[in-house]
């Protein structure tokens, strides 16, 4: 399953204009040292908070109900505040159902550090990879923020850059393209992405796509088309990357 974000985005940027357009209040404003400074770049972040995913899963439930090793891929719209908007998961490792359920279900609620671009929160997208196990008798969850094979066997920090709506990104979306096709099916881009450190997309190519012929490479193309992304961050900078990330398209009901 992949997040339909299309409709989201649009409802999320006209909460946004209704905020701004709010009357302010008249009450003295506060001194400009008493509003802290966000970054110029910071990418959604999983966090530490009692309500952030990795508190939320019960790691000991999953084991108590016979969840062996396994891992799950997964993907969620981020609003400014921080709450998931929409999430989607895929590409679970054989017997990860479980931990595809309990993801699911607490992602509905989680809350995220939202994603900063020129020192404002943004709507992005997060990407993210759940592994459990069990050693020695007792759970062991980890929650990455990325995707990539390499990094995750070494388990590091490094985070996926997230795109971003708003400011000077074209990126709208995912919208599910006119396929010719009699029969609504989910479909696949896996695209490749070169990304610089200040976020802008220098080279994107679609490597693979599932079903093919239907338009989903195509597709994938056009939504990313003069999208601007959080830069990928390892050891807590800003770094260029190549990264491949799945894109799923799922017909509306």
């Amino acid at each position: 399953m992949r997040l339909g974000i299309s409709c989201v985005v649009g409802l999320l940027l006209s909460a946004g204009v209704a905020s701004s357009q709010t009357p302010k209040s008249r009450s003295p404003s506060p001194s400009p040292s008493a509003q802290p400074t966000l970054p110029e770049f910071r990418p959604a972040l999983i966090g530490t908070a009692p309500n952030s995913l990795v508190n939320t899963i019960d790691a000991a439930d999953l084991m108590k109900k016979g969840q062996k090793e396994a891992a799950v891929m997964f993907s969620c719209l981020v609003a400014p505040t921080g709450d998931v908007v929409r999430s989607g998961a895929y590409r679970g490792t054989r017997g990860s159902e479980l931990l595809e359920q309990e993801l699911l279900k607490r992602l509905a609620t989680a809350k995220l550090i939202p994603a900063v671009h020129n020192h404002q929160p943004v709507i992005a997208v997060f990407y993210g990879t759940v592994k459990f196990a069990v050693v020695d008798g007792k759970p062991r969850l980890r929650i990455f923020a990325n995707q990539q094979l390499s990094e995750l066997d070494k388990e590091t920090d490094f985070v996926d850059p997230q795109p971003f709506v708003g400011q000077d990104s074209k990126f709208t979306g995912l919208h599910y393209p006119e396929t010719g096709s009699t029969v609504a099916v989910t479909g696949l881009a896996e695209l490749a992405l070169d990304v610089d450190a200040r976020g802008n997309l220098k080279n994107i190519q679609v490597l693979t796509e599932e079903p093919p012929l239907l338009g989903f490479g195509d597709a994938a193309l056009s939504d990313f088309d003069g999208a601007k992304f959080i830069p990928a961050f390892h050891n807590g900078q800003p770094v260029e990357c190549n990264v491949k990330i799945p894109v799923y398209y799922k017909p509306s009901a």
